[in-house]
């Protein structure tokens, strides 16, 4: 198929295009092939290596690309569109002027510039990426479309000139370097994202989610920012809830001996940047921290019970024997978070020999990312997981009597 497709390219004799949509190629090495205009709709390609690879003008809407390689690949007016890309590495790639909008059956990528081979069979395009689309929902429904998954991804140097990232998920993305002249980011997550030295001009931000971004070295004069939803920096929200704080981290270092516990319930710390933040046996009951960015926060045994977390950014943070119990945490991303149990130590420090398991009971995590997670004998009676990515997560003694379970299984470990 490849050997005709590199003829149907040169316009020679006994030339096809390819078509490898739907197709299993996960682990294959396609790396330095020509692939320009293929169709690979909805195929599975995860940890594949596309390395230099030219895609350019290929209809890759709904692809499975995590963890693949496709560093210094060419991707220039290639559709994206709903394509799970999470932690695939870019860097370096030419992505100018790609789609990488929510997958839906509006035309996309050269079709919707009203040119490329695509024109000429546009209904049959709409059926295979009609199939695409309903697995990818896998029998949900999602207002807007499939938003394109490019979380934990590396980007780094990409050129992203011109490429319509409207609506996409970049939580966590390593962009730095890259050059996003002139590109639409408007109501993408960029919660946790790195964009160190990225050009910008004329990059639109219009209610982009930019909590916890760090853009070190940018230039912003160019860029249009809009509505966009900035960081809460600690140092804004009042002088009682950074003594609390600090006096916690007091209360934390000397075990007990000064400062004193946080108790921080109802408190609304939406969009707070607490990343690293060591909040371990606070009180944060009902607590609003929705959108806020926690990645690497530091909650062991945190009473969090019925607090708002919804699509707040957790990825690595320690969760360790917290209570989360009818805490709502759609959305949120709790990648390589620790929910297991905790250690019990007696008042010098010394281990008991004993636990505390994770308490996530009734908690809801429809749509939370639970990617490589450990939730050993985490309780989950009752908990909505509903389209949650358990991808890797440990599960192992974990309580799910009447946990609600539609939607991807876990992988086994």
């Amino acid at each position: 198929m490849l050997d005709r497709h590199a003829r149907w390219i040169k316009g020679q004799p006994g030339g096809a295009r390819a078509n490898l949509a739907l197709a299993d190629l996960e682990g294959a090495d396609l790396s330095q092939r020509d692939l320009r205009g293929a169709r690979l709709v909805g195929a599975k390609l995860a940890r594949c290596r596309l390395s230099g690879t030219n895609l350019a003008g290929a209809d890759l809407f709904g692809v499975d690309l995590r963890d693949a390689d496709i560093t210094r690949a060419n991707l220039m007016q290639t559709d994206l569109r709903g394509a799970r890309l999470r932690s695939a590495d870019f860097s370096y790639a030419n992505l100018r002027d790609a789609d990488l909008r929510a997958g839906t059956l509006e035309p996309g990528g050269t079709a919707r510039r009203g040119t490329g081979p695509d024109v000429q069979d546009a209904e049959a395009t709409r059926q295979t990426h009609r199939t695409a689309l309903a697995r990818l929902q896998g029998g949900a429904t999602a207002e807007g479309g499939i938003p394109t998954d490019l979380t934990g991804a590396v980007l780094a140097g990409a050129n992203l000139t011109e490429a319509d990232l409207c609506g996409a998920v970049l939580q966590n993305a390593d962009l730095t370097g890259a050059v996003l002249t002139d590109a639409n980011l408007s109501g993408a997550r960029l919660n946790g994202a790195n964009l160190t030295g990225a050009l910008l001009d004329g990059a639109t931000f219009d209610n982009a989610d930019l909590v916890g971004t760090r853009m070190v070295d940018c230039d912003l004069s160019q860029a249009k920012l809009g509505s966009a939803c900035l960081t809460r920096p600690i140092d804004s929200m009042g002088s009682e809830i950074q003594r609390a704080i600090f006096d916690h981290e007091r209360w934390i270092d000397s075990v007990g001996q000064r400062g004193e516990r946080a108790e921080l319930d109802g408190t609304d710390l939406s969009r707070a940047d607490l990343r690293g933040v060591n909040l371990s046996a606070a009180s944060l009951r009902g607590a609003n921290l929705s959108d806020a960015a926690l990645t690497g926060a530091r909650l062991m045994m945190a009473d969090l019970s019925g607090a708002i977390l919804e699509r707040a950014n957790l990825m690595g943070a320690d969760l360790s024997g917290a209570n989360l119990s009818f805490a709502r945490l759609t959305g949120a991303d709790l990648t390589r978070v620790n929910l297991g149990p905790a250690e019990i130590k007696d008042p010098s420090g010394r281990p008991t020999g004993r636990s505390w398991a994770a308490n996530l009971m009734g908690a809801d995590l429809r749509q939370a990312m639970l990617t490589d997670s450990r939730m050993v004998q985490a309780n989950l009676t009752d908990a909505d997981l509903e389209n949650a990515d358990l991808d890797g997560a440990d599960l192992a003694g974990a309580k799910l009597q009447r946990a609600h379970l539609k939607g991807k299984a876990p992988r086994r470990r």
